[in-house]
């Protein structure tokens, strides 16, 4: 038998919040949704899911519809109640799209993009004080963090401060934070003519919280490497990372 991810416990906790999120009892539901985690742990092709999980193409079509009508993303929500927002930390991270990631469906978003080297997907996460998720967006990997940042920062709670490095270093993004009444702790670049007396140091260091988080996602090989063809389908993906993250709180 393949190795399972959901202990008893965090079953009972689970299935209640999926029930709210719209995904009602069926025989070998638990099954279905831990053949679902093993994809995301092990990163195969659907067709090589063990038998064990019921048949492949069940699977795979359980994940779709769970993706496309956004009950994953409703999970993640339902999960993540309480975060800790004095702090907020911001960063993005490129992922490389494996082959089998292309040839997504005329009309329907990749979420994929030309960078250095090979197409990328990029992945530009926003963490709590304790460096748990609290949202994400999903662009292509040749997108800047401050083209991006906007649209993030619009969607997150209000915290006291948001921290980020340099890459984000922009007098509209600076404007946009302060203007939600946040404080910002993002270093300005070398070439700045105002510098960084105002920085708070011993609070930039733990930006080391979204990088650990960025390390825990990527234990996914899933996530690691892009095997998903759609946007949506990847998301569904990073949606279920985050949301095993915050299940045993």
């Amino acid at each position: 038998m393949p190795r399972l991810m959901l202990s008893d416990k965090h079953w009972s906790k689970l299935w209640p919040i999926m029930k709210k999120a719209g995904i009602y009892f069926k025989p070998k539901l638990r099954q279905t949704v831990e053949g679902i985690l093993y994809k995301l742990r092990i990163g195969c092709p659907w067709r090589d899911l063990p038998p064990y999980f019921g048949k492949w193409n069940q699977v795979f079509k359980r994940f779709n519809d769970w993706s496309r009508l956004a009950k994953l993303k409703k999970i993640f929500t339902l999960l993540a109640i309480d975060p800790d927002l004095e702090w907020e930390f911001i960063n993005g991270s490129i992922v490389k799209a494996h082959q089998h990631s292309s040839g997504a469906p005329k009309g329907k978003e990749a979420g994929i993009g030309k960078s250095r080297g090979s197409n990328t997907t990029k992945i530009h996460l926003a963490v709590d004080a304790h460096g748990m998720p609290i949202d994400f967006d999903i662009t292509g990997g040749g997108v800047h963090d401050c083209k991006q940042a906007p649209e993030l920062i619009e969607r997150l709670p209000l915290a006291d401060t948001i921290i980020a490095d340099k890459g984000y270093d922009s007098e509209p993004l600076r404007n946009k934070i302060k203007q939600k009444e946040m404080k910002v702790e993002i270093p300005r670049k070398s070439n700045s003519l105002i510098g960084n007396e105002d920085m708070d140091w011993g609070l930039y260091k733990y930006r080391h919280l979204v990088e650990n988080a960025f390390a825990r996602l990527k234990h996914f090989r899933s996530i690691a490497a892009r095997f998903e063809k759609l946007k949506r389908n990847f998301e569904g993906m990073i949606y279920l990372a985050c949301s095993y993250m915050w299940l045993p709180l």
